[in-house]
């Protein structure tokens, strides 16, 4: 799978991308990501990439044409792709869309938007999908694109040590979790439940069903 990211700063995906799980997932093949520089495509010299709304109003509006001549030279050398833009007003992600994103394996494009937004002209003619992390803002798509990825990338096959793990996470039965514990089974008082040092499996698993329908019906109820 081939994940491409359009951003007017690169850099905030350093890290990210080379370190962590999903760093490793690259490193090992099983998925190739690109982060493309917008100031590439800019429309001058000095690199701009934005302008004044029209109408007015605060803040910048990145512009059309180096968003535009940045997928156009992704698609000429990659094929077609599933253009996505990350947004506050997007289509809210959940774990079923991050499943979907896997088991389709089209390759994507992410545009990480910045300042104000983006020339609605984008959203309209050049974008398929538009998806949201939460209703909140943030100073920019990079953040929003490193945490699609991610929901993504961890799923693939291959890329956890353990694969079963992703398979028992939060909502992949539309219920939270179960609790968790480790060692030490007492400290300062506070035990570890005993039947999950009892070794009696079927229990234990009833135990955790029980506990992730409580959990969910008290944190997410609508998922009931």
């Amino acid at each position: 799978m081939k994940i491409h990211v359009i951003s007017a700063v690169p850099e905030l995906f350093g890290g990210f991308f080379s370190e962590s799980i999903v760093g490793r997932a690259s490193k090992k093949g099983l998925v190739q990501i690109q982060v493309h520089d917008l100031r590439d495509y800019a429309i001058n010299k000095h690199g701009q990439v934005d302008d004044y709304p029209f109408g007015g109003g605060a803040g910048m509006v990145l512009r059309i044409e180096p968003i535009d001549n940045c997928i156009q030279k992704i698609k000429e050398e990659e094929g077609p792709m599933d253009v996505i833009y990350l947004s506050p007003d997007g289509e809210l992600l959940d774990q079923s869309m991050a499943n979907g994103f896997v088991s389709d394996q089209r390759d994507l494009i992410l545009i990480a938007g910045h300042y104000k937004g983006i020339d609605e002209r984008v959203r309209e003619h050049l974008v398929d999908r538009e998806i949201s992390i939460g209703d909140f803002v943030l100073s920019g798509g990079e953040l929003a694109a490193a945490v699609l990825v991610d929901s993504i990338v961890r799923l693939m096959p291959g890329v956890l040590g353990d694969e079963s793990s992703a398979l028992t996470d939060s909502f992949q039965d539309d219920l939270v979790s179960a609790p968790v514990y480790t060692r030490p089974a007492e400290y300062k008082g506070l035990k570890v439940p005993e039947i999950l040092l009892s070794g009696h499996q079927k229990k234990i698993e009833e135990w955790k069903e029980e506990q992730a329908i409580e959990r969910t019906r008290k944190r997410r109820p609508k998922n009931l």
